[in-house]
């Protein structure tokens, strides 16, 4: 299991794959500040969690779309949806060690297993992520 924290080597960009937080999908269905650092050509590039889409279904949902819209919006967003893997829940249960301070949710540490397993750069709302040690770029929309 490789959780490369600043000071181990540094991960290289496998791909010019990004990896997309619910938060940043949000934005973009909501219109939100911030959305707009989300442009076509890189949400055409875009890989998302399934466990992040179900995130972002069930947030809809509550906030009373219709279910099929709610899929719809949530699906248009992104262009990969990635099942959760064994491999990927591993990770993402071990990062609870040292994301434990951040309060990080099991969404958002598979967002950074999957970012993790693809060298690719995240996409998030959320500012706590700023304070994350790892060699991963970490782009904070607003």
């Amino acid at each position: 299991m490789n959780l490369s924290q600043k000071g181990d080597r540094p991960l290289s960009v496998s791909s010019n794959r990004v990896v997309l937080d619910a938060s940043a999908i949000l934005a973009v269905i909501y219109g939100e500040q911030g959305s707009e650092k989300l442009t076509s050509e890189l949400l055409a590039h875009s890989l998302v969690s399934s466990v992040n889409l179900a995130e972002v279904h069930s947030k809809l949902l509550a906030k009373g779309w219709e279910v099929d819209r709610a899929w719809e919006d949530c699906r248009s967003v992104v262009d990969e949806v990635v099942p959760f893997t064994i491999e990927q829940a591993k990770v993402a249960g071990h990062l609870l060690l040292t994301t434990r301070s951040l309060g990080l949710s099991l969404g958002e540490r598979a967002c950074l297993s999957l970012a993790l397993e693809n060298r690719a750069p995240i996409y998030t709302a959320d500012r706590s992520w700023k304070n994350l040690k790892f060699e991963l770029r970490i782009n904070l929309i607003r």
